[in-house]
């Protein structure tokens, strides 16, 4: 272990040995450089998102495309392994992303989805929904934000989202090797990168006509205050919000809300 130890050693003092101080530092500019404009050029809630908790934003797929075209690189995909068992309804793919320039490999990156994640896995429903025989006080529940009990069964239709479950494992697999090629792990994050449009893309779809006046705005000078409210004392606010609001869910309920106001 101890010669292990010295020739490692060795080899890192005869890399240093060999770099040019001048180029490092040179590198190491055009590096902050590029992340600057990078923090500059991308757009939170589209390019990459911001989730409660969480130190650093996580790099979503347009952020990732537009990164890889500031760069001029292109993608391809290599399946690494698959499950595909459509009897016991398990389905996983691990994807290798490779980035190349010119046809000249730079990078690549590994991403990996399954049908036993949570989002794939269950699907939340109401009372009235859940199949004959189940009993609710037997399975996970919970309040949605309008106030309604769902329910947690298992997912009875995994199979209809094979090809979601192949795209999810690709998409994290082109993130992994953007954040290598573009030096950004210190800026973003990719462990959660999905998890942000799935919970807008839930309460997207669980929004209902005349449920959204009820939602309350966490932030800015109407905190507090339901979208019904501040629409009796300032329309143009709630017209500011659907085109400009962070989460896609508060920009649909605000649309809801104007155009119940018309009719």
């Amino acid at each position: 272990m101890e010669n292990t130890i010295m020739v490692d050693r060795n080899g890192t003092l005869n890399l240093l040995d060999s770099m040019e101080i001048g180029e490092v530092r040179n590198t190491l500019g055009k590096i902050s450089q590029f992340q600057s404009i990078i923090q500059k050029t991308l757009k939170n809630g589209h390019d990459y998102g911001e989730i409660g908790g969480v130190t650093k934003p996580t790099l979503l797929k347009p952020g990732a495309e537009k990164i890889l075209m500031l760069m001029g690189l292109t993608s391809e995909y290599d399946i690494i392994e698959k499950i595909e068992d459509y009897n016991k309804g398990i389905f996983a793919y691990t994807i290798k992303c490779i980035l190349r320039k010119n046809g000249q490999k730079i990078t690549e990156g590994v991403g990996s989805c399954n049908s036993k994640e949570d989002k794939y896995r269950w699907r939340w429903v109401r009372e009235e929904d859940l199949p004959a025989g189940v009993d609710k006080n037997m399975i996970k529940s919970k309040t949605d934000g309008y106030g309604r009990i769902k329910y947690r069964i298992e997912n009875d239709d995994i199979c209809s989202q094979t090809n979601t479950i192949l795209k999810m494992a690709k998409k994290r697999a082109q993130v992994d090797a953007t954040l290598t090629v573009a030096s950004l792990s210190e800026i973003f994050t990719q462990d959660i990168e999905d998890m942000a449009q799935f919970h807008e893309s839930e309460n997207f779809e669980d929004m209902e006509s005349g449920e959204p006046v009820n939602i309350v705005v966490g932030f800015g000078k109407y905190k507090g205050k339901t979208l019904g409210q501040i629409m009796d004392s300032d329309k143009r606010y709630i017209q500011w919000l659907s085109q400009n609001a962070k989460d896609i869910s508060m920009r649909k309920a605000c649309l809801i809300v104007l155009n119940e106001s018309e009719n």
